[in-house]
């Protein structure tokens, strides 16, 4: 298995929906690391063709996007799947992800180049969660918290498995830690903090967002703060300076795996490249 330490990876992905094209740019600049423009929820069945239409048209190398597409078995399955081969593309969200054979069939048509998004929104998705994370092609694993309340029948505070879970898979498959599933209430930053605050207590690397408003809180939560860097870099200092020798830090014992955890939050906090 792979270091613990992780690599830069993306904390904040920023929805836009698909149908309302004047938004992209603005999304852009919203200080998301990703911005997803949604063609499944967001967009009414009466404009799903012309949101994709739209999308096409924007889209360009120079800003590449990530695009949720509609899923499989719907009627805008297939003419989502091959506007994703297009330039500017560089993931795919999948709904309901549920069955690894289906990445394996996106990947028959998009290639190497486009990464795949599992958003894990059912009982079932969580039951075949470690065979999609597996599936080659995926890049992280995402949590449809709201759907997967709708179908199990359980609200958001009774999801404690379930991330957990997501946590573990992610970890086991050698992926990114996953992204939590969107905060409803976009004008509340105390409540965009404390849930992003309990994904990342729960080992989760980033958070989906509905509004740009949340994006400055995911990203600050999910950063790691003032006082671990501090330790971190007393951490790696120490080491250095006695390699092969064991050391201490404000009083307790320096080991491989607190040293791979401070090498990790500065990583984290871009203070240091990836080991």
């Amino acid at each position: 298995m792979k270091s613990a330490a992780p690599a830069r990876v993306a904390r904040s992905y920023l929805f836009v929906p698909g149908a309302r094209p004047e938004r992209f740019d603005k999304a852009l600049a919203a200080g998301a690391h990703r911005v997803i423009i949604d063609l499944e929820d967001a967009v009414p069945l009466d404009s799903k063709n012309e949101a994709r239409e739209a999308v096409a048209a924007w889209l360009n190398a120079k800003h590449p996007v990530t695009v949720r597409i509609n899923g499989v078995g719907t009627a805008w399955f297939e003419d989502d799947l091959g506007l994703c081969v297009n330039e500017g593309i560089e993931a795919i969200v999948l709904p309901k992800a549920e069955e690894a054979s289906v990445i394996a069939g996106i990947r028959r048509v998009t290639g190497d180049r486009v990464a795949v998004l599992p958003l894990i929104e059912t009982a079932r998705g969580l039951w075949n969660a470690l065979e999609i994370a597996r599936a080659p092609g995926v890049e992280r694993l995402l949590f449809g918290s709201l759907d997967y309340q709708l179908d199990l029948g359980v609200v958001d505070e009774e999801l404690l498995h379930a991330r957990s879970q997501l946590v573990l898979v992610s970890r086991v498959a050698d992926l990114v830690p996953p992204v939590d599933g969107v905060t409803a209430a976009f004008d509340d930053p105390a409540i965009v903090r404390r849930e992003a605050q309990r994904a990342r207590a729960l080992g989760f690397g980033g958070k989906l967002c509905i509004h740009p408003r949340q994006v400055t809180e995911v990203n600050a939560t999910f950063r790691p703060t003032t006082e671990e860097i501090a330790w971190a870099q007393r951490v790696v200092a120490a080491d250095a300076a006695s390699p092969g020798a064991a050391v201490a830090v404000d009083g307790k014992m320096v080991d491989r795996p607190v040293l791979l955890k401070a090498q990790g939050i500065l990583v984290e906090a871009e203070l240091m490249v990836p080991v």
